[in-house]
């Protein structure tokens, strides 16, 4: 990985969904590493932090949230894109509330996505 190749974490219990966001944003020039779990996530954080997460909101054990939330108190300058198949208004505001950039509905639209992330990367708050 090259001094400005930007690492993109994604975190999806999805092994389909994992291969796919791989593919996806390696063809955009993203470093990549993925998580079928939250807590597996969140133990990588004690080596290393992503310029970036995108984030599956309904996983087993610990949700988006529960990660959302973790992240928030340990490492708050993360970044997260929320992607989600089970589509709420409630899970749409409290994914914001608790911090998301950006909120996308599987199936996630390629462009849509990388624009988000983009924007989230760019994004000094």
């Amino acid at each position: 990985m090259s001094c400005d190749t930007q690492l993109l974490a994604v975190v999806d219990d999805d092994a389909d969904v994992r291969v796919a966001l791989t593919r996806l944003v390696s063809s955009a020039g993203f470093a990549v590493e993925t998580f079928a779990s939250g807590a597996e996530f969140l133990h990588s954080l004690e080596d290393h932090e992503p310029d970036c997460l995108v984030l599956d909101l309904h996983m087993p054990d610990m949700s988006g949230f529960d990660v959302q939330g973790a992240l928030a108190s340990r490492h708050p300058s993360v970044p997260i894109v929320v992607i989600t198949g089970h589509d709420t208004p409630e899970s749409h505001a409290r994914a914001i509330l608790l911090g998301a950039k950006a909120y996308l509905c599987k199936p996630v639209n390629d462009d849509a996505l990388l624009a988000a992330i983009g924007n989230a990367i760019g994004d000094p708050n």
